[in-house]
């Protein structure tokens, strides 16, 4: 008697399925932005969960793009800083502020406080950082995981180059093929 062995939800997803279960959480959490409330802090949380949860998606993307194993990535489980470390060594190059707001993100626990505590949601990243760092994310990765397997072999530099471009001239780049 053979014992099917269980896989883990996303274990065999490839990284352009994760790419656009990124999308469609970013498209959602910009929904979600138009709901929230000046001086209710409680009403942008689920723009927060939502926009924190895609930025995770497009870093796990990459790291999958770039040869990573499913068991490792998922091991980090919602560490924000490790998968940008590991980004970051598989190519992606980030502003300086954008890295910092993401190893904040990590070390504030914001992912935690957005989904279980009510009282810490003023505490949370400025909502215009949360956005930027957001739309960053997206569109560096969906720059990498567009380009050839040669491309991303030649490295870091090749990589950094394609990102030198204006993010949102990047986006619709990799969009339009």
């Amino acid at each position: 008697m053979a014992i099917e062995q269980r896989k883990y939800p996303g274990e065999l997803a490839s990284p352009q399925q994760v790419h656009e279960l990124a999308e469609q959480y970013r498209k959602a959490a910009n929904h979600l932005l138009q709901l929230g409330r000046p001086g209710k802090p409680l009403t942008r949380a689920p723009f927060r969960l939502a926009a924190i949860h895609a930025i995770e998606l497009y870093l796990t993307a990459l790291l999958l793009h770039r040869g990573h194993n499913p068991n490792q990535i998922r091991k980090l489980q919602h560490d924000l800083s490790k998968r940008t470390e590991h980004a970051i060594e598989a190519g992606l190059r980030l502003r300086a502020k954008t890295a910092k707001h993401l190893q904040s993100l990590s070390q504030n626990r914001e992912y935690l406080v957005t989904r279980y505590g009510p009282e810490l949601a003023a505490t949370a990243s400025q909502v215009n950082r949360l956005t930027a760092t957001l739309e960053e994310v997206a569109a560096k990765v969906t720059v990498l995981i567009a380009l050839p397997p040669r491309s991303q072999q030649a490295g870091p530099i090749a990589a950094s180059e394609v990102q030198g471009r204006d993010p949102a001239t990047s986006l619709s780049a990799a969009t339009a093929n």
